[in-house]
């Protein structure tokens, strides 16, 4: 994601008469040392009549001499740098051993090569002083650096300074401030007088404005800057010269581009020369220009870009409502910490305490934004296999109509705060809404934990642990244990009251739970009162217990507006009192033909706040009275609450957003949207507050491989209700996308994750079973053509279709789970699930899939997509593999969006290839062209493993895959060699280009599919000229740091990740010599009568089923 600059740095010098210029020397040309790529350079002087000579001083760096033979009144110098701003990591080296600590001392000879960079000059007492202030004790080189640096960065203001030459270090301390020129300058005195070579360096110094500002510190200009500058640099043994910046105490980087690196500032003057005496009028300029810029994540689009694709979104959305598509969009985006990328729960495991404190914030802020008058809804998610706990989902609901849900968002407690909240708050809430509600307060019932069950659990802990005492982190039952005995048995956990409400009557009705033990006691353990009610010790009902849900497909009337619930607040209220003895008395007169209310509302103390758990209710209109009560009865109590439980029953009238744990990320159940501008408002609002949570949508890995969260973001379809739903009323749009997303594999790779194939968590339609594509085109000839009002039918065509190898319905790329499923209401909402998409970087990126889907179901909409399935056989895995072939199927897909009205254009795909697929580096070989690019790789899953709870099945992600595209190849003369074996190149449809990919294992797991087979890199590429039987040159690609360095912590952001793959690419490991392929080949000996070809190039291997990939795990034409 290179960004190419133009500096432009003109200097003028106007004379009041002619005169002679004496030659000039000219230090603006990049040094030979530059890390920066230097693309090209120019300079142009003024006058013309001149000599140039290029030299090069004793110090390596190039002198432009010039001379004049002329007279002249004007004298001018332009140049101009184009460099690319590849990262560079700048602390990306090595120390020798002797060397890796403070203070060191430089081997002797070492020592006489550097005597110029350690003359120190004779200082002033503020000099010494800073100097014995500096520490001498051991510590780490780098620490060491950073720290002096950092010294002068706060010491000295930096201030403009046109005066010629450079301040005394003692000046320039005294005054506590100067230019960059005087920073650097004592900068090299203090690592002198402290033992250190030191350098003074010029340069062009070029700071580029950020694309997005930054969360900690300051966020860099706000405009693109570049100017003369200078700087230190200081050789340690094994890095060489390391650059510090004292000006901004940062070291020295990409944007740092050297001129001139010399003991004295006297030898770097960017121009040195002299005049006959005269008046001058002088004048300067410096400027940047971004000359190139690689589509980026931070940056994906231009203005001009992005407002393209909102016209065209728009226009997406005036055909779909002139066509009664009636879609809607939501989806399901994850995110992770900015801030701990390494740790289990951003990794592997779907619970953390940093996990639900970030998301706790988030949802916040998204109440803020979507729905200041909603509902946060603290409740229980998915509980799986081998997890200790259930899983929290935070919910934010909101009414469709505008009125208020909750009113003031100050009597939702915060779940991170503790207000001091006892059992003895718990009891008046219950109370006083009780009281609300119509309801008797006998039927506020305590209730209590199991002092039996705990009694006898403590009698089991061994005699050698203090339960109380004891370091009991580990173990889930102690820590339960412990918190109940330090709190007693004696006091009740909280109150229930039955609670239901008649259909008919609307009126809220309750009963008294009679129970053999002497109260009520719960079920052992430490989740709210709601999940562990005694419920198995009612009496048994013969009546259903469980009224049947709702069908979503019933038509709603309008919602009674917050005003017009009323509760019989003028009556005072019951004054709490001791109930237990009360309630039993009720119990005792109860009427057993009374119908029990077998479901309650809870109210318990737990953490220092009221928290109430709300009863399953199958009615939207009884959830909102209810709802209204408790805000009543916490506002006239001045008791905030967090409200738990059962959700909002699903209703098309309210709206849901809901933030929930997966393993490894935070994922955000996004309510669905109705129009394009009404998506990118949500999009981008979404995106930004989870920014401000410091929660990001991307990942690195220990290479520097860029990823998104690996959590997906899911996008479904569907309608404002489930009737609307287009996929339902329309059954061959589904038809449509299923057969198009089949036909055009880089619809299914472009956007994914790195876990693809038939194992993966979104397969494709025919990624599975061999048969799978025959059934389904029987299963596409029973779809009617157009509208259909039969709900029911797309569910039983495709549900056994659209599943994966093990039947799964949920995993597969088109999830139809939630669209028409017989079993459940929750299951027939219309919903259409694409499950293929990875997590984009960016919320523009997110919006362009959202925008190409919503593209691509106008287009059915109008011509339904009816064509036969395809048999890719072997080529999914193979060719579509590389990005080449996915790019090129890509614009095939564009193409017949744009034949059909739609002008979608494919460079707004270009960000999710550079993601995707990121570059890893080209090489030019006079007008030949290698590059190399990461391809995707399916991942096998390996057999079952014993785990820690039970049997576990692993994938092996030690294979790895890459294209290699080579340009500008003469056909027939020169062929690529990867690791001594032929490349399969295979010509594409431009001459002289060529595309294979190379298939090898990286790294070695203890478990994998071939775990004989060791690694094969390094890659060594040759690019061999059969006519001289010579390698021309070539590259290499290392999947760890070429100089051994092992990383031990994630990239920090997208900056370091890039310096780490580019380091793992080189140009200077090519084969030596006539080319002499390995034994092991089975390669012909040729002899001629004259040198230098004594062997044969490596011969072409058989294709085989993959013919677009070298696999270096499998023999040369091995037949068996």
């Amino acid at each position: 994601m290179t960004i190419r600059v133009a500096i432009h740095h003109k200097t003028y010098y106007k004379f009041d008469r002619l005169v002679n210029l004496s030659p000039h020397i000219i230090r603006l040309r990049p040094a030979p040392h530059s890390r920066t790529p230097i693309h090209s350079y120019s300079m142009k002087v003024v006058p013309e009549a001149h000599f140039l000579n290029w030299q090069q001083d004793a110090f390596g760096n190039y002198l432009g001499r010039l001379v004049f033979p002329e007279k002249t009144d004007k004298f001018s110098i332009e140049v101009e740098v184009i460099a690319d701003m590849t990262v560079i990591n700048p602390f990306d080296f090595f120390l020798e051993e002797y060397a890796e600590n403070f203070p060191f001392y430089y081997k002797k000879q070492l020592k006489k090569e550097l005597a110029p960079y350690l003359e120190k000059e004779k200082q002033g007492k503020v000099f010494n002083k800073l100097v014995r202030s500096i520490s001498k004790a051991p510590r780490r080189m780098n620490d060491f650096l950073v720290e002096v640096n950092q010294i002068l960065e706060k010491k000295i203001e930096y201030c403009i300074r046109f005066e010629p030459g450079v301040q005394t270090p003692e000046e320039t301390l005294s005054l506590a401030k100067g230019s960059c020129r005087d920073s650097a300058w004592l900068l090299v005195q203090i690592f002198r007088h402290l033992g250190l070579a030191a350098r003074f360096a010029s340069g062009y110094l070029v700071q580029l404005s950020s694309d997005e500002k930054s969360l900690d510190g300051p966020s860099g200009p706000e405009k693109d800057f570049t100017d003369l500058h200078a700087w230190c640099e200081v050789y340690i043994p094994g890095a060489g010269w390391i650059g510090l910046d004292p000006t901004s105490g940062l070291f020295a980087s990409e944007g740092h581009i050297p001129l001139a690196c010399t003991p004295d500032p006297v030898s770097a003057a960017p121009i040195e020369g002299y005049t006959d005496e005269c008046e001058v009028e002088f004048d300067y300029s410096n400027e940047v220009e971004r000359a190139h810029e690689d589509p980026r994540v931070t940056k994906p689009y231009s203005d001009a870009q992005w407002a393209d694709i909102l016209l065209l979104g728009d226009a997406v959305d005036r055909d779909l409502v002139a066509k009664d598509v009636r879609l809607t969009m939501g989806g399901e985006p994850t995110f992770v910490s900015v801030d701990d990328m390494e740790s289990a729960q951003w990794n592997i495991d779907a619970l953390g305490a940093d996990k639900l404190r970030l998301a706790k914030t988030l949802l916040l802020k998204l109440r803020n934004h979507f729905a200041p008058m909603g509902l946060l809804h603290y409740g229980q998610g998915k509980w799986y296999p081998g997890e200790e706990v259930p899983r929290w989902a935070l919910g934010l609901f909101w009414r469709k109509d505008g009125e208020a849900l909750w009113t003031k968002p100050e009597l939702l407690a915060r779940v991170d705060q503790d207000y001091g909240h006892t059992v003895k708050n718990a009891e008046k809430f219950a109370v006083t809404l009780a009281g609300l509600l119509s309801l008797p307060k006998d039927y506020v019932q305590p209730a209590y934990e199991d002092a039996l069950h705990y009694l006898l659990q403590e009698q089991k802990i061994p005699k050698n642990i203090d339960i109380l005492a004891a370091k009991i982190s580990d173990d889930l039952g102690r820590r339960r244990l412990a918190r109940l005995l330090e709190q007693g048995f004696k006091d009740p956990s909280g109150y229930i009251v039955p609670l239901a409400c008649d259909p008919a009557s609307g009126e809220w009705t309750s009963s008294i739970w009679n129970v053999k033990r002497e109260r009520l006691i719960l079920t052992p353990g430490d989740s709210p009162m709601g999940l562990r009610l005694p419920l198995g010790d009612l009496p048994e009902s013969t009546a259903p217990d469980i009224p049947a849900d709702r069908d979503p497909f019933d038509p709603r009337g309008n919602l009674q507006t917050r005003e017009d619930i009323h509760f019989p607040l003028e009556s005072n209220p019951p004054t709490p009192q001791k109930l237990h003895a009360a309630s039993r008395a009720v119990a005792d007169a109860v009427d057993d033909s009374v119908p029990l209310v077998r479901t309650a509302m809870c109210i318990e103390a737990r953490g220092g706040k009221v928290h109430v758990f709300m009863p399953p209710l199958h009615s939207l209109e009884h959830y909102i009275e209810l709802v209204a009560a408790i805000e009543e009865t916490a506002d006239e109590l001045a008791v905030p609450v967090i409200i738990e439980g059962y959700e909002p029953p699903r209703d098309p009238r309210i709206q849901k957003l809901l933030v929930t744990p997966d393993p490894g990320v935070i994922e955000v159940n996004v309510h669905p949207t109705s129009n394009w501008q009404e998506l990118v408002a949500n999009t981008t609002e979404l995106y930004a507050a989870a920014r401000e949570c410091r929660l990001g949508a991307e990942k690195f890995m220990l290479d520097g491989r860029h990823t998104g969260t690996g959590g997906g973001n899911h996008i479904t379809l569907g309608g404002a209700t489930p009737a609307d739903s287009p996929v339902l009323r329309r059954p061959d749009l589904l038809r449509s996308l299923v057969t198009f997303w089949q036909h055009h594999p880089s619809l299914s790779y472009i956007f994914s994750g790195a876990f693809v194939g038939p194992t993966s968590q979104a397969p494709r339609v025919d990624e599975g079973r061999d048969e799978m594509l025959y059934e389904m085109e029987i299963a596409f000839q029973q779809m009617p053509e157009g509208l259909a009002d039969q709900p029911w039918l797309v569910d039983r065509l495709m549900r056994n279709l659209l599943i994966d190898i093990t039947g799964n319905t949920h995993r597969a790329e088109f999830c139809i789970d939630k669209l028409y499923a017989p079993n459940s209401a929750t299951g027939r909402l219309g919903l259409l699930e694409f499950r293929g998409f990875e997590m984009p970087p960016h919320s523009r990126m997110a919006l362009v899939q959202a925008l190409l889907i919503r593209t691509l179901v106008a287009r059915f909409w109008a011509a339904p997509y009816k064509k036969p399935l395809v048999r890719w056989g072997t080529a999914l895995h193979d060719k579509f593999m590389m990005p080449h072939y996915l790019w090129q199927d890509m614009n095939e897909v564009i193409t017949d969006l744009q034949e059909h009205g739609y002008p979608f254009k494919a460079e707004w795909l270009l960000p999710f290839e550079e993601f995707r697929f990121p570059h890893y580096g080209r090489v030019k070989l006079d007008e030949i062209e290698i590059e190399l690019r990461w391809a995707v790789e399916p991942w096998n899953v390996l057999g079952e493993e014993v785990g820690s709870f039970g049997t576990a099945r692993y994938v092996d992600s030690s294979v790895e895959r890459l294209q290699v595209k080579v340009t500008g190849l003469t056909d027939g003369r020169y062929i690529l060699a990867c690791n001594g074996r032929r490349v399969p190149l295979r010509n594409t449809a431009t001459h002289g280009e060529y595309v294979a990919g190379v298939r090898y294992r990286a790294w070695a797991p203890p478990s994998a599919l071939h775990p004989t087979i060791g690694v094969h890199t390094p890659l060594i590429f040759d690019l061999i000229d059969t006519w001289t039987g010579r390698s021309m040159g070539g590259c290499s690609y290392h999947v760890s740091h070429p100089g051994g360095r092992s990383y031990e912590t994630f990239p920090v952001n997208a900056m370091e990740a890039e310096a780490r793959r580019g380091n793992r690419f080189g140009t200077l490991e090519h084969t030596p010599g006539p080319y002499t392929p390995r034994p092991d080949l089975d390669a012909v000996r040729e002899f001629f009568t004259e040198p230098p070809r004594p062997l044969a190039p490596p011969p072409e291997e058989a294709p085989g089923e993959y013919p677009h990939t070298l696999d270096l795990r499998r023999k040369p034409n091995w037949i068996g």
